[in-house]
């Protein structure tokens, strides 16, 4: 009776148990490592000080340029130049301008259930929804696991959400996540491995991914979701061919369980300065929004544009608010260009980006200005997180976002 967490890293131990309990360090392969472009020129540079980069193995390691893409500065193009000739001299899998965000990519085309996954960016937590142990680390481990295929792990103490019942029609994924984060603040899962139980097939698959992404917020190291019927159709249609073993956990007595009951989830926000500072929607509906941000790792999926797509048809945006829309990856950018998705959110007034990361972090392709109050489908909302320190920004479902789109101040589905 272990978690998912437990039974992974047990599978990809090389140095300590093969059945490791909570608590244990371990040494254990890793089946890929990730890194954008702002984390790849810090591993490069750990590379080069220590005389490792010769001895990279670039077999599984992937590189992905979304966060400054398009370049918006000379500085970050020289960048971009400098991981484009490490890819080439060693072998990277490279992701180039325009293809997307890191998280989006991987759970598109590279990872698989029960797979050992790092990545040097804390989302990278996200692909747990696929059944993988997928965790954040830093530039300086990624290097090492770029040359060695191998890292050190303190096996996490498991914290389950027992899931039961069904999402309301005006609730989605982004909603479930920020009532965990209410649930646990900022610190209530630190170092722990969050595992869903019971019956998950209330989730979609794109709730699912949400929902892991924003696990890290509470400080989790991973978060994973059982690889279910749901999740093996959504491989075979999806990424094609493959079976996949059942995984889930099965908690032993005395583990902490939480029940998350889908039907009592409402429409949430959180309230600007962290993304555990829940509200219902409803608390705070009337303040008038000057820009709404629908895209992100957590909320630039096409089920999220087609549910914005769904509020905005036939409607326009409000004169005094700017609807900024940036699809995860350039395939979900295909289908929602194929299926009208992106012809509607146009014609409604939305400005359209290229895939990537685009306004979440406050570089570029959308920054906040000072006093400005913006609504964003993104993950972290702390102080100067998507420009001026003195912006307020608020978080919520693509539903949330788009309605407040239209009426210019925040909207409660």
């Amino acid at each position: 009776m272990v978690s998912v967490a437990e039974r992974i890293l047990g599978e990809h131990v090389v140095e300590g148990s093969p059945k490791p309990s909570p608590g244990e360090v371990v040494v254990a392969r890793v089946d890929a490592v990730f890194m954008n472009d702002v984390t790849g020129l810090l591993a490069l540079k750990v590379l080069r000080e220590t005389g490792a980069e010769d001895l990279v193995d670039c077999e599984r390691g992937f590189i992905v340029f979304d966060h400054y893409a398009p370049a918006p500065t000379p500085e970050h193009a020289n960048g971009h130049r400098a991981l484009r000739e490490f890819a080439r001299r060693h072998g990277c899998r490279l992701y180039d301008v325009g293809y997307g965000i890191m998280h989006q990519i991987s759970i598109e085309e590279i990872v698989e259930p029960g797979q050992l996954v790092v990545g040097a960016d804390s989302h990278t937590i996200t692909y747990g929804a696929l059944g993988v142990f997928a965790t954040g680390v830093g530039s300086t481990e990624a290097a090492y696991a770029l040359v060695t295929r191998r890292l050190w792990f303190r096996v996490p103490e498991p914290l389950y959400f027992r899931v039961e019942g069904r999402l309301k029609g005006n609730v989605m994924g982004k909603d479930v996540a920020l009532s965990i984060l209410g649930m646990l603040g900022g610190s209530g899962a630190i170092y722990r491995s969050v595992e869903f139980i019971g019956d998950v097939s209330g989730l979609k698959v794109s709730d699912r991914l949400t929902i892991a992404n924003m696990m890290v917020e509470a400080g989790a190291k991973t978060a994973i979701f059982p690889v279910d019927a749901l999740l093996s159709t959504w491989l075979a249609e999806n990424r094609g061919g493959g079976r996949y073993t059942r995984l889930a956990a099965d908690p032993e007595p005395g583990d902490e369980i939480i029940t998350l009951s889908l039907h009592e989830v409402e429409p949430m926000l959180a309230l600007p300065g962290a993304p555990y500072r829940v509200a219902s929607v409803r608390e705070h509906e009337g303040v008038e929004v000057d820009m709404v941000f629908i895209g992100s790792c957590t909320n630039g999926r096409y089920e999220d544009l087609e549910a914005a797509a769904r509020i905005l048809k036939g409607k326009r945006v409000n004169p005094s608010t700017r609807l900024i829309v940036t699809p995860a990856s350039r395939r979900i950018y295909q289908q929602a260009l194929r299926s009208g998705v992106l012809q509607v959110l146009h014609e409604a007034g939305a400005v359209i980006t290229p895939p990537g990361c685009g306004a979440c972090f406050g570089a570029h392709l959308g920054v906040a200005g000072d006093n400005e109050v913006v609504v964003s489908t993104s993950n972290r909302n702390f102080p100067g997180r998507m420009g001026s320190i003195k912006a307020s920004v608020y978080l919520a479902s693509p539903l949330t976002a788009a309605l407040t789109a239209v009426n210019g101040k925040i909207t409660s589905p």
